[in-house]
């Protein structure tokens, strides 16, 4: 059994739509990190940079920090998604979502969306980025149907709830014919549906 240690967000959603992808059996276990529940000891023994999500494999007795590395995990451990003859190309776009995508929009929500008027030089700086960002993605999936090629894999898993906070970056996805071609279909998976709603609260996917 996995157990998922996150709080609600978009790293979080990474792992638990993979884990219903999967049809693993998991639990989540809730990190407040409003209350800075990421910073006691027992947690960052676990995860050294005291970041969610972290997942123990309580049939391995393993744990793993980092939402990339626990999808390459758990595409080795399911065989799913994760493509042997396919890794040279997933592992590109997964790590781009990882050192780019993913920490650039989470600085255009700080800067944008949680505090804005703070700083001129930060929203205007990632927003711009964060509008490349959605020029890149459009440009790549106008010549392929999913990230790495013509098969949903781990890296579309990683970038889909990034680009589903679409109405906190006021760019305007309905803009981008083929990003939201893209975003449109694996809205449509049960299990992306399931995996979403991380605390089962009946929180949806926004629409286009």
């Amino acid at each position: 059994m996995i157990e998922l240690l996150t709080a609600n967000t978009p790293n979080g959603k990474k792992i638990s739509i993979m884990l219903e992808e999967i049809k693993f059996d998991y639990k989540v276990t809730k990190i407040n990190i409003s209350k800075d529940e990421q910073f006691k000891p027992e947690f960052k023994k676990i995860s050294p940079f005291s970041k969610t999500p972290v997942i123990i494999d309580h049939d391995k007795k393993i744990s793993l920090f980092e939402s990339g590395a626990i999808l390459i995990y758990l595409g080795d451990k399911s065989g799913k998604f994760y493509d042997k003859n396919q890794r040279t190309v997933i592992n590109q776009w997964l790590m781009g979502q990882m050192a780019y995508v993913g920490p650039m929009l989470g600085q255009h929500h700080q800067f944008h969306h949680y505090n804005p008027g703070k700083s001129e030089f930060g929203e205007n700086r990632y927003f711009k980025i964060s509008k490349r960002i959605y020029n890149e993605l459009e440009e790549r999936l106008s010549s392929s149907k999913f990230l790495a090629g013509e098969d949903y894999t781990i890296a579309d898993i990683a970038t889909f709830p990034w680009i589903a906070r679409h109405e906190w970056h006021d760019i305007g996805l309905k803009k981008f014919k083929n990003l939201t071609r893209w975003y449109k279909e694996i809205s449509k998976r049960k299990a992306v549906q399931k995996g979403f709603d991380l605390l089962n609260k009946g929180e949806t996917i926004p629409k286009v």
